[in-house]
């Protein structure tokens, strides 16, 4: 499963700054990786897995502006085509998955 982040959030003054600054780190902390601006994205194991880290962040939206989430199979996620000027970049391969025995 992949779940991505898209936002909106206010910059004007300067504590949306700070709240956007707060949440875009936290999406890194929790595993997340830029795909564009104001999206990003992280592979879970598994949908139960995906909705914690959904939940958490959920959890973590700053009081303004606009936050979504969507969750979608490796599958779809390999359907991605990424164009940069003309030429198609390869997207980034699927992680190895960690056993904890």
């Amino acid at each position: 499963m992949w779940v991505f982040a898209f936002f909106d959030l206010p910059t004007e003054t300067k504590p949306q700054r700070r709240a956007y600054a707060r949440f875009r780190k936290d999406l890194l902390d929790d595993g997340f990786s830029m795909m564009q601006y104001s999206v990003y994205y992280r592979h879970c194991a598994s949908h139960e897995t995906a909705a914690t880290h959904v939940q958490r962040m959920g959890g973590k939206v700053p009081g303004e502006g606009e936050v979504r989430f969507m969750t979608i199979t490796d599958k779809q996620f390999s359907r991605i085509r990424t164009y940069v000027g003309r030429k198609r970049q390869a997207m980034p391969g699927t992680p190895a998955q960690l056993e904890m025995f």
